[in-house]
């Protein structure tokens, strides 16, 4: 099942973790598109992506457009989630964006 992983912060530890997760139910991709962000770029998912024969493809920084799919997604997933709720906790925005 896809996987919307929600907290301060995302180190390469917790990307690796969550396609873990994702890889015991559907399996991984053989490569993976994303920006050049440093929970991407690291050395731990570097080597993580290496051990599982995975290939991260990273856009040209700057060109979103490279990455249009995940970019509307994260529009859309602004608008109609984040901006038209009020978060109590960490816990709270969980649960409410898991449901």
């Amino acid at each position: 099942m896809p996987v919307i992983e929600v907290d301060f912060g995302l180190p390469g530890v917790r990307v690796a973790e969550v396609l873990e997760r994702v890889a015991a139910t559907r399996g991984l991709p053989s490569a993976i598109v994303t920006d050049n962000g440093p929970e991407f770029a690291g050395r731990v998912l570097d080597q993580w992506a290496h051990e599982h024969g995975l290939q991260f493809e990273f856009i040209q920084p700057g060109k979103p457009v490279q990455n249009a799919f995940i970019e509307s997604f994260n529009g859309k997933f602004h608008a109609e989630c984040l901006n038209e709720q009020w978060f109590l906790s960490l816990a709270n925005a969980r649960d409410a964006i898991e449901a």
